[in-house]
């Protein structure tokens, strides 16, 4: 995927949230272990690689998810994420969403130059029930960066966010249910709820998949497929676009890029369909949808 950068793989098991979790799913029908942590090769420098004709893959205005398939915070990286940093610092005109369920460790892993933060980087804490969310949006919320979110997905419980949305801060809320094997239920009453809250501070919220099992009206509903889980998602109507996002994407002399020249993403018919467009970097262009 074209919006995912994947500096290094595997990892450690740390909350409730990672009892099931897809990347250790994913790689055992690959016969790997999740735990297995390692730097990625052809892809660590994904930031700043080239096409032929000379141009960056990534174009200035693209959203990039960070370590999908591992944690930005993680110990066992801590001799590798200097370097990613340094790689993210090249490109200030591309926007980078980073995750987290190890916040407590983030203000020691930042680097020298970081400031107040940085104008293209967007900081997020995973919050899968209340208990975490009371433990990690304190903790983001007291940290330098300019753009903050929340991610309750895998949400395996109620969470009540409102307490911590009054002062603006917040800017992003997305949600979503567990996936594959052991999948607990997520409850539309629970999304229901983050979404109201939401829509009373006028923030941008996402649902972005149903999850396997999901609970509607008192049926639970099981729905194996991701397609399927993103399209009742997008049906639900739940998503809500609030108050956008600024960024200020710069070139290497720190002088902004004309909005012309950033990059537009573009979808195809199917996309409408989808839970994730609000949030998406657009299509690709691979050409999976059509095999």
């Amino acid at each position: 995927m074209h919006d995912i950068w994947n500096p290094w793989h595997g990892c450690v098991k740390c909350s409730e949230g990672c009892q099931h979790c897809y990347m250790y799913f994913l790689d055992l029908l690959r016969d790997k272990d999740g735990a297995e942590i390692y730097r990625t090769k052809t892809g660590f420098n994904y930031p700043i690689q080239k096409n032929r004709d000379g141009r960056y893959k990534i174009q200035s205005g693209e959203l990039i998810r960070v370590c999908m398939t591992s944690d930005f915070f993680l110990e066992e990286a801590d001799a590798w994420r200097q370097e990613a940093w340094d790689l993210i610092y090249q490109r200030p005109d591309v926007r980078f969403f980073l995750l987290t369920k190890r916040p407590q460790r983030v203000a020691r892993c930042l680097p020298k130059n970081w400031g107040s933060g940085w104008d293209n980087v967007m900081f997020n804490v995973t919050c899968e029930n209340q208990a975490r969310a009371d433990e990690r949006i304190p903790i983001l919320k007291e940290l330098p960066f300019r753009h903050k979110g929340i991610m309750c997905a895998p949400l395996i419980g109620p969470v009540d966010i409102e307490p911590y949305l009054g002062d603006g801060v917040i800017e992003q809320v997305v949600c979503g249910g567990e996936n594959y094997d052991g999948a607990r239920p997520c409850h539309f009453d629970w999304v229901k709820n983050l979404r109201a809250v939401c829509v009373r501070h006028n923030i941008t919220f996402c649902f972005i998949e149903t999850g396997s099992v999901f609970i509607k009206d008192g049926k639970r509903y099981h729905l194996p497929k991701k397609l399927v889980q993103s399209e009742m998602a997008s049906k639900s109507g739940m998503n809500f676009a609030g108050k956008p996002m600024e960024w200020k994407l710069t070139d290497h002399f720190g002088i902004p890029i004309p909005q012309e020249d950033l990059y537009v993403p573009h979808y195809r018919s199917q996309c409408d369909r989808c839970g994730s467009r609000l949030i998406c970097n657009g299509c690709s262009d691979c050409g999976k949808c059509r095999d």
